[in-house]
């Protein structure tokens, strides 16, 4: 076993590329690639609005987080109860001072559409509601993503149980998805 993991070793090891003579140990890096490897504006944008994007969503979310349990009331708009759409609005309001639209229907009409592959942690998601047959009925927002299983958290004012966090797997969730907004944040 001992010897078998010996060859295995050095058969890696020329094959390598300092073995095959394409790396050169006294040669610095080249600069430019030194460059490329570091610039990732091109990903992610400006390191400084990177950071102030991610703080304004990590308030955001800490906004919304305070009210977690806190009551449904048709119409409300918080801070002690909310309906669905007063809840995101309120939030919005509190956080940034920014008013995203009254209805669910509203801030799907007001803000950017983005496709399910965009969503980030702070945008709007959109859902029937019984009484809104195709079109849009409820809203949460967006607290986490999972690229790989297309999935995401939502925080948002449901109708039997307050300000609560459910998964877009969910049962009553899941085949009521509508779509996603961004809002536009100054």
């Amino acid at each position: 076993m001992k010897k078998l993991f010996i060859f295995a070793l050095m058969l890696m090891l020329s094959m390598s590329d300092f073995a095959l003579g394409k790396v050169n140990p006294d040669q610095a890096p080249d600069q430019n690639e030194e460059a490329e490897i570091g610039n990732f504006d091109f990903i992610y944008g400006k390191q400084a609005n990177l950071n102030e994007a991610f703080e304004q969503t990590e308030m955001l979310m800490s906004e919304a987080f305070s009210h977690l349990g806190a009551r449904y009331r048709s119409g409300g708009k918080g801070p002690s109860a909310f309906d669905c759409s007063g809840f995101t609005s309120y939030v919005f309001k509190q956080q940034a001072d920014m008013f995203i639209g009254a209805s669910s229907r509203d801030q799907y009409a007001r803000n950017t559409p983005i496709s399910r592959k965009e969503l980030q942690s702070g945008d709007l998601v959109f859902f029937t509601s019984p009484r809104s047959g195709r079109g849009v009925g409820h809203v949460g927002i967006v607290v986490d993503v999972d690229p790989i299983s297309d999935t995401f958290t939502f925080i948002h004012a449901s109708t039997n149980n307050g300000v609560v966090i459910n998964s877009s797997t969910d049962q009553g969730y899941a085949r009521r998805y509508v779509g996603a907004r961004r809002v536009k944040r100054c």
